[in-house]
C-alpha cells in the first residue's frame, strides 16, 4: 500500500502539498486529477522518487517496481522493436547475465541464465513488444524501422510501449493520451483493464479516465482528497460536498453575524461585557468554512458566420493523397464523392494512417486533390485547426501581436483595444496578451489558435485533434461553443467526450475509401478492436515466419530446439490453465444465473402476487443482471488475454 501521512510538497517557495493523506491499495486503478498547476506533477515525482517530502511520512513498499513513460523525445537509431524490448529491465539484466556466463564458460551460470530467461518470457519477449508497437498504431512495415526515423509524436508512442513492456507493480502515466488517435486510445483502455498492478494516471480524457479507474485522487488548494469511483463519480461526490459546504458555509454566516451583533451591542456594558467576551472567544474558535469560490469557468463562442452556403462543398470522385517532388503520386483515398452541407455536425472516424488527416488537409486548402473535383460553395470561409497549428504560432511575439498580424492579413480594421477585448473573452487578459507566446503552456497557445479561428467568422470548421493541449474545463467550453455554432463542423479527434457532444453523423475513412460509418461510437470501439486483433495476428505470425525459417538453419542444435520448444509450451500451459479454469467457472455461473433469471421472470409474470413479493423478485432479478453484466465483461477480458498468448 501507498501511505501518505500529512505530507507536504513545495516547489520552490510554493506550498502545493500542504499536510495531506491518502492511500492507494495495491491493484487500484486511480485518476489524479486537478487543475493546472495544482501539483499533480509533483506528486508523481514524489512517488518515483525524483522529489522528496518537505514534511510527513511518505511510505510505498520497498519491494514493488516502478515504471513511467519517460517525457524526453527518444534519440537513437535502434530498430523500433529493439527499443521497445529494452523497456523490460529485468529481461535486458539476465541476456547481459547469460552473455557474460558463455564468455566465461561458465556451464552452471549458463544453465541458470536460460532458466531464468524462460521465466522472464524471453521466449515470447519479441511478439509481446511487436504487440504493444501495433496496438499503438504502428504498421507492420514499422517495426524495424529505425526510432529517429518516426516524426515527435510517434516517438513518443515507443516510449510509452517501452513502458508498458516494462513488468511492474506500480505504473505511472501522465497524459498517455495526448499523441494516440482514437484507435491507439481504445487498445490502451483495454490493455490498461487487464493490468494487474497499481495504475495512477493523469489525463484530461474525462471517458478514457472513465474506462480506466476505479479511485479519484483530486488535488485543490493543497489539499488531497480521495474519492471512491471513476471521473463521472467524482464529478457526481464533489458537486454534492460543493453545495453542503455552501450550504454550511451561509449557515455559518448567520451565526457568525448573530454573535457579532451581540458583541457590538453589549461590549460597553459593564453588565454584558463577560457575555461580550466569551463570544468574542466562540467567534475566534469557530473553524471556518470556506466558501465555495466558484472561479470562472472558461467559455467562449463563435461569431455568426456572414453567410451559409448550401451545399458548403462536393467532391466528385476524388483521390487523395501525397504528390512527390518528381511528380510521383502516393494516393491514400480514391473515388470519394461526398457533399458536405450547411449545419452537419460530422465526426471523421478511421484507424490510424488510413487518411483521415489527409481529407482534412485537402478539404482546407493545404493540399491539392491528386484527381477529381473539389466545388466550394460560394462564400465557403474556412476555419482549420491542424494538429501542427501550435507550431506555426511565433514564439517570440505575443497574443496581442498575433491578432494584430491576422488583421492585416483579412484587411481588417481593427482597434487594439477592441482586439485586447477580444483576448479578454480567451482568458488573454492584462499583461498576458504582451507575453510571448514561447513562454506559454500548450493549453493557452491552444486557446490562442482558437481565439485567432474564431476572430476570422468561419463557416465551416475543420478541427485535427483540437483537445490535445486542452484541460478538460477548455474541452467543455469547445463542446459548448460547438454545439451553439451555426455553421458546418468537422471533427477529427480521440476525445470521445467532444465526438459525442458534438457530433450527429459520422464518416470512416479505412482502406482508401471514404463513406458513411452506420453506428455509433460504442461501435466503432468494437471495430477497432477487431483491426487491433488482426494486425497482432499479422505480426504473430511473421514472428513465426521467422522462427521457422531460423530454425531451419543447419548448425541449430535440434535437441535443444525440442528442449525450448517443449519448455516454452510449458510456460504457455502454466499461464493459460488458470484463465482456462476462470472461464469454465464464468460459464457455469452465468449458466446458473440464466436458469434463476427465467424462473424470477416466469414468477414475476403470475397473477395476483403479493407486492412485497414482486418487490423482492425485483430485486433479486436486479442482482442476477448485474452479476451477468460484470461475469460477462470479466470474459471478454479473460478471452482477450487467451487471444494474446495464441490460445
Amino acid at each position: 500500500m501507498i501511505t501518505l501521512k500529512n505530507v507536504t510538497l513545495r516547489r520552490g517557495s510554493k506550498v502545493l502539498l500542504d499536510g495531506v493523506n491518502a492511500n492507494i491499495n495495491p491493484g487500484e486503478s486511480v485518476g489524479l486529477v486537478g487543475r493546472n498547476g495544482a501539483g499533480k506533477s509533483t506528486l508523481f515525482a514524489l512517488l518515483n522518487g525524483t522529489l522528496h517530502e518537505d514534511g510527513g511520512d511518505f511510505f510505498m513498499p520497498p519491494q514493488w517496481r516502478m515504471t513511467q513513460a519517460a517525457q524526453h523525445m527518444p534519440e537513437t537509431e535502434q530498430p523500433a522493436t529493439d527499443f521497445v524490448l529494452e523497456g523490460d529491465t529485468r529481461l535486458s539484466s539476465l541476456r547481459e547475465k547469460l552473455s557474460n556466463a558463455e564468455q566465461k564458460g561458465d556451464g552452471m551460470a549458463i544453465a541458470q541464465a536460460h532458466a531464468d530467461l524462460a521465466d522472464a518470457g524471453a521466449h515470447d519477449a519479441t511478439a509481446r513488444a511487436q504487440a504493444l508497437i501495433l496496438g499503438l498504431g504502428f504498421q507492420v512495415a514499422q517495426l524495424d524501422k529505425a526510432v529517429n526515423s518516426f516524426s515527435g509524436g510517434w516517438r513518443m508512442r515507443l516510449q510509452l510501449a517501452r513502458a508498458l513492456m516494462c513488468p511492474s507493480d506500480l505504473l505511472l502515466l501522465d497524459e498517455p493520451t495526448n499523441h494516440l488517435d482514437l484507435d491507439a486510445l481504445v487498445w490502451l483502455e483495454a490493455w490498461l483493464k487487464r493490468y494487474e498492478g497499481t495504475l495512477i494516471v493523469i489525463s484530461h480524457d474525462r471517458e478514457f479516465l472513465d474506462a480506466v479507474t476505479s479511485a479519484t485522487l483530486h488535488i485543490e488548494n493543497g489539499q488531497l482528497t480521495r474519492y471512491g469511483g471513476n471521473y463521472s463519480q467524482f464529478e457526481d461526490l464533489r458537486a454534492q460536498q460543493l453545495v453542503l459546504q455552501q450550504s454550511a458555509f451561509e449557515r455559518q454566516q448567520t451565526k457568525i453575524a448573530h454573535l457579532q451583533k451581540f458583541i457590538d451591542r453589549f461590549k460597553a456594558k459593564a453588565t454584558k461585557a463577560r457575555q461580550a467576551q466569551s463570544r468574542v472567544k466562540a467567534l475566534e474558535r469557530m473553524e471556518k468554512i470556506a466558501p465555495v469560490l466558484a472561479s470562472a469557468e472558461f467559455t467562449f463562442e463563435f461569431q455568426e458566420p456572414a453567410n451559409l452556403p448550401n451545399p458548403m462543398l462536393a467532391l466528385t470522385d476524388a483521390a487523395f493523397g501525397y504528390r512527390a517532388a518528381d511528380g510521383t503520386e502516393t494516393p491514400i483515398l480514391r473515388g470519394v464523392s461526398r457533399t458536405v452541407l450547411a449545419g452537419q455536425r460530422i465526426g471523421i472516424l478511421g484507424a490510424n494512417g488510413q487518411g483521415k488527416s489527409t481529407l482534412v488537409k485537402t478539404i482546407a486548402r493545404t493540399m491539392a486533390p491528386l484527381s477529381g473535383k473539389v466545388t466550394e460553395g460560394k462564400g465557403l470561409a474556412i476555419g482549420y485547426f491542424a494538429q501542427q497549428e501550435l507550431d506555426v504560432l511565433r514564439s517570440d511575439d505575443h497574443p496581442l501581436g498575433h491578432m494584430i498580424r491576422l488583421a492585416r492579413e483579412l484587411g481588417v480594421d481593427a482597434r487594439e483595444q477592441e482586439l485586447r477585448n477580444f483576448l479578454g473573452s480567451f482568458n488573454f487578459s492584462g499583461d498576458m496578451v504582451l507575453q510571448a507566446v514561447g513562454s506559454m503552456s500548450g493549453g493557452e497557445k491552444a486557446r490562442l489558435v482558437l481565439a485567432m479561428i474564431v476572430w476570422q467568422r468561419p463557416n465551416l470548421l475543420l478541427l485535427d485533434e483540437p483537445t490535445n493541449h486542452l484541460d478538460l474545463a477548455t474541452r467543455e467550453a469547445l463542446a459548448m461553443a460547438l454545439n451553439e455554432f451555426e455553421g458546418t463542423v468537422m471533427l477529427v479527434s480521440h476525445d470521445r467526450a467532444l465526438l459525442r457532444a458534438v457530433c450527429d453523423e459520422f464518416w470512416l475513412v479505412g482502406r482508401g475509401q471514404l463513406g458513411p460509418f452506420d453506428g455509433d461510437l460504442d461501435d466503432y470501439q468494437r471495430y477497432l478492436l477487431e483491426e487491433s486483433k488482426r494486425l497482432r495476428d499479422q505480426a504473430r505470425a511473421a514472428s513465426d515466419t521467422a522462427d521457422t525459417t531460423a530454425a531451419a538453419q543447419p548448425q541449430r542444435d535440434a535437441r535443444e530446439q525440442r528442449r525450448q520448444e517443449a519448455q516454452a509450451r510449458q510456460l504457455l500451459a502454466e499461464k493459460t490453465r488458470p484463465l482456462k479454469r476462470e472461464l469454465e467457472k464464468i460459464d457455469q455461473r452465468l449458466d446458473i444465473l440464466g436458469q434463476e433469471k427465467a424462473q424470477l421472470e416466469a414468477r414475476l409474470m403470475q397473477e395476483a402476487l403479493p407486492p412485497a413479493e414482486i418487490a423482492d423478485c425485483g430485486r433479486r432479478l436486479k442482482a442476477c443482471s448485474d452479476e451477468v453484466e460484470t461475469l460477462e465483461e470479466r470474459w471478454l477480458n479473460v478471452s482477450a488475454a487467451l487471444e494474446e498468448l495464441g490460445q
